[in-house]
Formats: C-alpha cells, sequence, structure tokens
C-alpha cells in the first residue's frame, strides 16, 4: 500500500509578483536619484549630531561670558552697580544663557536654523556673531583659499612628473625635500619668510592686510595692497602645501606604472607626455580630487597661527578673540561653519565622483 500524497497547497504569488509602484517604483528606475537621496539624509543626520555635539561642548566649558561683559562696562564706566540683576538678566536672554541646558539648545537652533541668527557677539556687542564673522570670512576665503588651490596644482603637477620620471635627479630632489618639508608648521616656514623678507631685505610687509593709508574698495591701489600683504602668509602656506601634495602623488603614480595598459600605449608609439597627461594621471587624481575637496572644506576654520603671526583679520584671528573673551556666540559660529563647510564638501563629492570616474558606483 502506498500512502496517497498530500494535496498541494495552494500559494497565493499575486503579493510577491505585484509590482513596485509609487516612489519605491521610481527610485528603482532612478539608481542615482536614491542614492543621492539617501546620502542627502544621511547628511542632515550628521550635520545635526555635529552641530548638537558642538554646542554642549562649549556651553559645559568652565566660565561666564556675562561677568566677562560686565568687566568690561565697568573698565568703560557705563556699569551700574545698583541695576546689576536687571542688567545681568537682560544679558542672558539676549545671549541666550537663561533657562536650563535643554531649553538654551532648543532656542538656539530654532534661531540657527530658521533665522541664521547667531546671537549678539561678546567681542563686538551689540553686532551679531553671524556679521562678525562674515566680516573675516572674505579673508580668510582670499587667502587660504586661493593658497589651497595653487598649492594642490602645483603639488598634483610637480608630483605627477616626480612620479613619472622616478630615479632622474630631478625626481629625487623633488621627493627628498617634499619628505623633509611636507611636515614642517606653516608658521616656522612664516618667521623665516618674515625675517629674510620683511626684516632683513624689508621689501614686504610682516603685518595687517593691506596698508592702513588705503581706504577698502575695489580700487587698483587697495587690491595691489591686498596682494602685497598677503603674499608673505599665502606662501608660507603655498610652499609647505605643494610639498605634501607632491609627495601624495608621487605615491600614487609610482604604483601605477607597470600596469599592461601604459605599456601598451607606449608600445603604440603615444608620446611619453600623453601617456601621463591622459592615462597615468587620470587613474590617479581621483584621490587627490577627493583630498583637495575635503581640504577645501578647513579653509573656513583659518591657519590660527599664521593668521595670528602676520595680525591677518581672517576667521583665526577672530575665533582667537573670541576664545580669549568667552564668546560663545562667535566661538560656536565659527565652529559651525567648518563642520557645515567639510560636511557640505564631502557630500558634493560622493556625489560628483560617479559623474568623474564611471567605475564609482556607490548605489549599487
Amino acid at each position: 500500500m502506498t500512502a496517497d500524497a498530500p494535496p498541494a497547497v495552494a500559494v497565493d504569488k499575486s503579493q510577491d509578483s505585484a509590482p513596485i509602484s509609487g516612489v519605491r517604483a521610481w527610485l528603482s528606475r532612478h539608481p542615482l536619484a536614491a542614492y543621492a537621496l539617501r546620502r542627502f539624509g544621511l547628511y542632515l543626520i550628521e550635520l545635526w549630531g555635529a552641530l548638537t555635539i558642538a554646542f554642549f561642548f562649549f556651553r559645559l566649558m568652565p566660565g561666564d561670558p556675562i561677568q566677562t561683559l560686565i568687566q568690561t562696562l565697568q573698565q568703560n564706566y557705563i556699569y551700574n552697580a545698583q541695576a546689576s540683576a536687571e542688567i545681568i538678566a537682560r544679558y542672558k536672554h539676549e545671549f541666550g544663557l537663561d533657562g536650563n541646558l535643554l531649553t538654551q539648545y532648543v532656542v538656539y537652533m530654532q534661531k540657527l536654523v530658521l533665522h541664521g541668527d547667531l546671537g549678539p557677539s561678546l567681542i563686538n556687542y551689540p553686532t551679531p556673531a553671524q556679521t562678525v564673522i562674515l566680516r573675516a570670512l572674505p579673508w580668510t576665503i582670499g587667502l587660504l583659499g586661493i593658497a589651497s588651490v595653487l598649492s594642490w596644482v602645483l603639488g598634483v603637477v610637480i608630483g605627477a612628473i616626480a612620479g613619472w620620471r622616478r630615479g632622474k635627479l630631478g625626481s629625487s630632489i623633488a621627493t627628498n625635500l617634499s619628505i623633509a618639508l611636507s611636515h614642517v608648521p606653516y608658521f616656522f616656514v612664516a618667521l623665516i619668510l618674515v625675517y629674510i623678507f620683511a626684516y632683513s631685505m624689508g621689501v614686504l610687509p610682516a603685518r595687517s592686510a593691506y596698508d592702513s593709508n588705503i581706504n577698502p574698495g575695489i580700487s587698483l591701489a587697495f587690491i595691489g595692497s591686498v596682494l602685497k600683504y598677503g603674499l608673505l602668509p599665502g606662501l608660507s602656506i603655498v610652499i609647505i602645501g605643494t610639498f605634501s601634495w607632491i609627495l601624495s602623488t608621487r605615491m600614487l603614480m609610482v604604483p601605477i606604472l607597470g600596469e599592461d595598459y601604459l605599456v601598451y600605449a607606449e608600445a603604440k608609439g603615444l608620446k611619453s607626455w600623453r601617456i601621463l597627461t591622459r592615462y597615468a594621471l587620470r587613474n590617479c587624481y581621483l584621490p587627490q580630487i577627493t583630498a583637495f575637496g575635503i581640504s577645501l572644506g578647513f579653509i573656513f576654520n583659518g591657519n590660527v597661527l599664521v593668521e595670528q603671526l602676520f595680525n591677518y583679520p581672517g576667521l583665526g584671528t577672530t575665533l582667537v578673540t573670541a576664545i580669549q573673551q568667552l564668546d560663545f556666540n562667535t566661538i560656536l559660529g565659527v565652529t559651525d561653519m567648518a563642520i557645515f563647510s567639510v560636511l557640505t564638501a564631502v557630500l558634493l563629492l560622493d556625489l560628483l565622483l560617479p559623474l568623474l570616474d564611471p567605475r564609482v558606483k556607490y548605489w549599487k
């Protein structure tokens, strides 16, 4: 006897085979857009988390900015001791220091996100902190931005040639100098340049951003003065930055020189310069673009020591002054701008890399 086979169980495949519709269907047909949306959502979460950490970190630091402001008012003889309670309460409200820490955080984020308001600046009261930062921002972008771009271009070009012509005298000199000088601090080079060109030769100014006898404005005299005064601090950044990019570009160039496609290109009779620029360099510039984009985000921090040394009115000098006077609003403003610029630079790189290199498929 054989047992009867159990009856087949009917399986409803209608749900499994049902086509995806709506937003999910559109995202499945557009994988790049889906990746961009996911990456932008992650960017917002990272931005919120970083701003939150920065807020609580600086608010938990010891020190009372209100007492610092009152001491300044007392020195200027405009402080009435009889109205001290009312003055302290008013200043705490203006600086967002009334209430508990959670209330301060909610009020701060509301003003920052909805109105772009950082509150008044203690170092230039009652000027808003965002106004103080925006005054210093063009100087930092003009100095460090141009210096960063110039050092990147020079470093990539020289580093690619040094890697391509490895073993030659010029390549050995560039490589050894890069190893020796790439980690030298900017301010040390700045001190040497100041000693040589400002004090010994007397051909370049040592401090400030422009000649005080010239009125700021769009004029050839003012622009020439800005370039002259910014030459030494910019040159100190370019020198060290260029050596760093030379070393990293050469390290990327050397391993790919023995690849088959380069041997094939050489066997076809292509010129060495064309092989270098069209084949070798294109396969090592992608990491450099990524690193350069991230480094551009950090220019908003300013090079504090260089700006202090040359008394340059950038964000670095503003940040140091704010820390000395416990100006939490300005400190947080500079920090928030640095966080925003770095995270935004990383986001743009993540979105642009698949377009620059078809091998990069983050959405797969």
